[in-house]
């Protein structure tokens, strides 16, 4: 028992910790438990016991739910909701934003949170570029409605399935779909108000990611070409010939950092880092007669290739664009050139723009960067190629561009209703509902299996898995109820209503640090524990597991969602504590409220 405790807790804090990925967390986590009760046999928990995370029904639930959101994200299917917003939106914002709050809530409670935020990220950036209004004002509230929503239903977010079948697992009663949707509607009242009359008016404006701002500037590689220098040119002149506007950070010839004298002579071959906004990068390019791009890279001069062969009248069709690199794209991690990035996508990437890092100077291309979640690239070329680069699940901020429609849209949302049906009505479990509907998305041409790998997420494998085995060895070694044990000698003195209350809480301030699954996973026996040895119903104890654990609000951690908006829209550490922490109080105090009065002890 001591053992697990003292595993847990370091899996905790390495969960904290940003510098490892929570997917390695995970491993160790699982690993250390296969090893631990291999070589210390214990009867009431074996090393195969650790497995059985992978055949959980949870866990087969939760994938499937995430294959059939990719299907609504694939097809469209969402997408007109989010076209007849953006048309509202010019009109009436005001109460347009709280149309798009309530329609992102009732969204969340049925489809997964990702893809909702996804979708309708573009849309809102979008719509800050055309109003003139600042996106930092506009995504957390979109963000949070999300979170609060998804957490309505059984199916509204992993953590939600997890905890669900956790308690079923301990001998619970199985809580149906919408069973403490009740609750959350009232709940969400409040928090709904603060979202659309407060919090706009008291986020700063951030718009250093966004916006034709003032200034949005990338870094990009200048390459000197011999076009460029039919006169021998210095880099006086060169800067002169651009205007005199060029900002110059570095000059490279070969593997020679050179310096900066302005009388220095120009040579092909040689590389300037300039740093500016993407339409006076291109104004550099063209007075210069430099290149953006790599000449010796074998994509670019396919491109270069292509567009003098289709002539002058080809070069009207490409587009700048801007693309962010989120936590879950195969971009995330890797290098440009390893994943043959031009030649995939028909991309030419200009520009890169990294926060408070300086990754461009150290590198000999922007190709040879490792990306990061985060990382907004400046990129080039055709409509049909910014649509197609949407499958490295990379955010495309170009609100000019027409969103996707699909003839299989609305089979895929006939498809998922009558998955949420069955499941509602209790014919079939949520499981087996889900699963068959990902089986008629394939039969209906929704998704194809490419698709669904993209769907698959192994961090959230590991994650259940190691979660369900943390939470399962805590209980056969008796971990939980000394836990619910010590936890009670705390708080003896309170009422059941009151020890209830300090649960949820802080089952919410560990999921601000930690991943949400993990707290739930733990925290679901314990809470069962604690009822037990109060005496009283398991079952609000067991949601106020499932709510605190998905009062993510007050870190960028908390939730892959918060690192998406904060990616976009340039948020700090600061501005989610500001945003978050108020709601986490509101939505804390309506739930230890409604609790006893919907699920009374």
């Amino acid at each position: 028992m001591l053992a697990v405790l003292v595993l847990t807790a370091i899996a905790f804090t390495l969960f904290a910790w940003e510098k490892l990925p929570i997917a390695t967390t995970a491993l160790f986590v699982l690993v250390s438990l296969v090893i631990g009760f291999t070589v210390f046999p214990y009867p009431g928990f074996t090393a195969a016991d650790a497995f059985r995370g992978f055949g959980h029904e949870a866990l087969v639930a939760i994938c499937s739910l995430m294959m059939l959101g990719r299907a609504l994200v694939v097809t469209g299917a969402l997408e007109p909701v989010a076209r007849q917003l953006s048309r509202l939106w010019i009109k009436h914002p005001n109460s347009s934003l709280l149309l798009t709050l309530v329609v992102c809530m009732l969204s969340s409670g049925f489809v997964n949170d990702t893809p909702i935020v996804v979708i309708m990220l573009p849309v809102l950036v979008g719509l800050a570029l055309r109003t003139r209004q600042s996106a930092s004002r506009l995504l957390m509230p979109m963000n949070y409605a999300v979170l609060v929503g998804g957490m309505a239903t059984t199916i509204g977010t992993s953590t939600n399935l997890l905890v669900v079948s956790i308690a079923a697992d301990l001998g619970l009663p199985r809580f149906g779909m919408f069973d403490f949707y009740p609750l959350v509607a009232v709940a969400a009242v409040p928090a709904l108000l603060y979202l659309w009359l407060v919090l706009p008016r008291i986020m700063p404006e951030r718009s250093m990611m966004m916006k034709d701002t003032r200034p949005r500037v990338f870094d990009a590689w200048l390459h000197v070409t011999e076009e460029g220098l039919s006169e021998p040119m210095t880099l006086r002149e060169a800067m002169a010939k651009a205007g005199g506007r060029i900002q110059v950070l570095e000059l490279r010839r070969g593997d020679l950092h050179l310096v900066r004298f302005p009388t220095v002579k120009l040579h092909a071959g040689d590389r300037l880092l300039v740093r500016d906004t993407p339409a006076n990068l291109k104004e550099f390019e063209a007075s210069l007669k430099f290149s953006l791009h790599d000449l010796e890279d074998n994509a670019a001069e396919k491109e270069k290739d292509k567009e003098e062969k289709e002539g002058e009248s080809n070069k009207s069709h490409q587009q700048l664009a801007e693309i962010v690199v989120t936590d879950n794209s195969s971009l995330n991690g890797n290098t440009l050139r390893a994943l043959r990035f031009a030649e995939r996508f028909g991309l030419i990437v200009l520009g890169l723009r990294r926060v408070g890092r300086e990754d461009v100077r150290q590198a000999d291309d922007i190709a040879t960067i490792r990306l990061q979640a985060g990382d907004v690239l400046l990129v080039q070329g055709e409509a049909d190629a910014l649509t197609q680069v949407k499958q490295a699940d990379v955010l495309v901020l170009d609100g000019s561009m027409p969103l996707p429609r699909s003839e299989h849209a609305v089979k895929a949302l006939l498809i998922m209703t009558v998955v949420v049906f069955f499941a509602a009505t209790k014919i079939l479990p949520i499981a087996v509902s889900a699963m068959a509907g990902v089986l008629a998305m394939i039969a209906a041409g929704c998704l194809d299996w490419r698709e669904i790998g993209r769907a698959l997420s192994s961090k959230i494998v590991l994650i259940v898995v190691s979660s369900l085995a943390l939470g399962g060895a805590l209980t056969a070694t008796g971990g939980t109820d000394m836990l619910a044990h010590e936890y009670l000698a705390l708080v003896r003195h309170l009422p059941p209503t009151a020890i209830m209350s300090s649960l949820m809480l802080l089952v919410a301030l560990m999921t601000s640090f930690v991943s949400n699954n993990a707290a739930a996973a733990v925290g679901t026996p314990i809470a069962i524990s604690i009822a037990g040895q109060l005496g009283v119903a398991a079952e609000p104890f067991v949601l106020a597991v499932l709510f605190g654990a998905n009062f993510s609000y007050a870190t960028p951690m908390g939730y892959q969602t918060n690192l998406l908006v904060m990616s976009a829209a340039g948020y700090r550490f600061s501005d989610f504590l500001r945003a978050g922490v108020p709601l986490l109080l509101i939505m804390w105090i309506s739930c230890s409220l409604l609790l006893p009065i919907f699920f009374p002890l």
